[in-house]
């Protein structure tokens, strides 16, 4: 990178960016036992906002785990499911996220929902899901996302654009739109049980309110507020 002098115009200075959040606070005695009933009306919340459009694709997530060597990556994907066993996401099983899973299945998720002031962040393990309940998800997407899932191998290095949609048409004429389109052997989810999961909302003067729920042995949840 070469040395560049800080914009002068406030607008592109990062340092210069600020925001006062003014959202209404969240209080531990106002939150469930579990986490995930918290998650379910936080995410609502934010479908709402989606809905009137201060809000885009509140199930995006951002999912981050590491490789042997501990190098983390973070990529976006989008929820498809949450359930009280945790959080559910598809991908091509030969990923660089799928791979990092397969060797270390720890990884962390951040849904970011700043329109509204809100994150929540999970850390937990990560499991493949069954192939039924793989199919039947892989069922429900439209046919080009179905043929993508073949056409792709996720995280290789191809030679062009041109190379990647040849393998699309290829794929496009061997299915035609009345044949249904075989679930790849490759491909399927992930489902994140959590071992914790904080909720963060923005407040004022950056004393922003941050409570987590962690897991205990028995499988109830400990909820404890931090410093923002």
């Amino acid at each position: 990178m070469t040395d560049r002098e800080p914009s002068p115009d406030p607008l592109l200075d990062p340092a210069a960016m600020r925001k006062q959040y003014r959202a209404a606070g969240l209080d531990e005695k106002d939150l469930p036992a579990h986490p995930m009933d918290q998650f379910a009306g936080w995410f609502e919340d934010a479908a709402r906002a989606a809905l009137h459009g201060t809000l885009y694709e509140p199930n995006a997530m951002v999912v981050s785990t590491a490789d042997a060597a501990g190098r983390p990556s973070s990529r976006t994907v989008l929820m498809k499911q949450f359930d009280s066993d945790g959080f559910v996401f598809y991908t091509n099983y030969g990923s660089r996220k799928a791979r990092e899973l397969a060797a270390g299945p720890y990884a962390s998720l951040l849904f970011p929902w700043h329109p509204i002031a809100r994150q929540v962040i999970v850390t937990g393990v990560a499991r493949r899901t069954g192939r039924e309940e793989t199919a039947a998800y892989f069922h429900t997407r439209p046919r080009g996302s179905r043929l993508g899932a073949w056409a792709s191998a996720q995280s290789a290095v191809i030679a062009s654009r041109a190379e990647l949609e040849a393998a699309y048409a290829e794929l496009d004429a061997r299915y035609p739109e009345d044949e249904e389109i075989p679930v790849p052997p490759h491909w399927g989810g992930f489902r994140i049980a959590p071992e914790t999961v904080e909720f963060w909302q923005g407040r004022e003067n950056r004393l922003h309110d941050r409570l987590r729920y962690t897991c205990r042995p028995d499988g109830s949840w400990t909820l404890q507020r931090l410093s923002p």
